[in-house]
């Protein structure tokens, strides 16, 4: 299926690739370009979706065969990274004049920590909701699940490891000045006053656009960073629940006595965690994998 990102046409019993189809193609009579401005041409189309699908997929295969050491440490760092989506809107929303714009410029700051991810190439869980499943929605088995499930599990306890040891960090290691203490504990505040519906409607469009991130991002080219700022802006902007994102803040409120267990489990915990799963699982992989299926067929 994906395999086939440069399907060969047929003419005459040979095979052609779109490429050779084109550059062999009469020219409209109404705009005839010599061969370098049809090369342009070529080189400003944008992928086609099967690209953009093989691309990920062969991503997501590297991810999977990756051995549970390397995983583990990789998933480990990336909870350290994603502590800083928690604290810069945290030191921003201190330093900022009161005021309309105040919410606007301090969210950019959740950016932070997905940017570090990523381009350093760490293993985050909610990236995986969309590159590992795409090898599994491909080639579907019994052991692909298995995979799946392993990487899954591993990352996702190496990311709240992570994220819980930065924030055990900001506690006890006494570096926040007491206003940005209280701004992380008023971040958390905000999260924990969504009820567990609110957590998994809002887990949802959170893993949507992550996972709207992670197609995008092999086609950006020199636009990458603007791409991983912009889809996660949106995420704080909107208030929506990120798992690991958000679990530094309510981590932070739980070692700080401030907030029950449980709550960080059953209201915030399990409802994210689903909710992001179904956005960027099945509801994106799977649309984006029947897109191409569907071309293909």
């Amino acid at each position: 299926m994906a395999d086939n990102a440069s399907s060969p046409t047929h003419e005459g019993g040979a095979e052609q690739t779109g490429e050779e189809a084109d550059a062999n193609a009469k020219p409209d009579p109404q705009f005839e370009l010599s061969p370098s401005e049809r090369a342009k041409v070529r080189d400003s189309l944008p992928p086609r979706a099967q690209v953009l699908h093989e691309t990920i997929r062969k991503q997501g295969t590297v991810e999977l065969e990756r051995n549970a050491a390397a995983l583990g440490w990789s998933s480990l760092a990336a909870g350290l990274s994603m502590g800083f989506s928690a604290l810069v809107p945290a030191i921003l929303n201190v330093h900022l004049a009161e005021g309309p714009s105040r919410f606007l410029i301090a969210t950019l700051g959740y950016a932070v920590g997905f940017l570090i991810v990523i381009l350093a190439r760490q293993q985050l869980f909610t990236e995986n909701t969309m590159t590992a499943v795409l090898p599994m929605m491909t080639k579907p088995s019994a052991s692909a699940f298995r995979q799946l499930l392993r990487l899954w599990g591993i990352v996702l306890i190496g990311n709240l490891l992570g994220v819980s040891v930065f924030a055990l960090g900001l506690l006890y290691g006494r570096v926040l000045e007491p206003a940005v203490h209280d701004a992380m504990l008023t971040l958390a505040q905000h999260i924990l006053a969504n009820t567990p519906w609110q957590m998994f409607a809002k887990g949802v469009v959170a893993g949507w656009l992550i996972a709207t991130m992670v197609w995008l991002v092999p086609a950006a080219d020199n636009a990458k960073v603007p791409i991983i700022v912009l889809m996660t802006y949106l995420i704080g902007l909107g208030g929506f629940t990120h798992i690991i994102a958000g679990s530094t803040e309510v981590l932070f409120a739980v070692f700080d006595g401030r907030v029950p267990w449980h709550d960080y489990v059953l209201l915030f915990g399990l409802p994210t965690l689903a909710g992001n799963i179904v956005g960027g699982s099945l509801i994106f992989a799977l649309i984006s994998h029947a897109q191409v299926r569907s071309d293909d067929a």
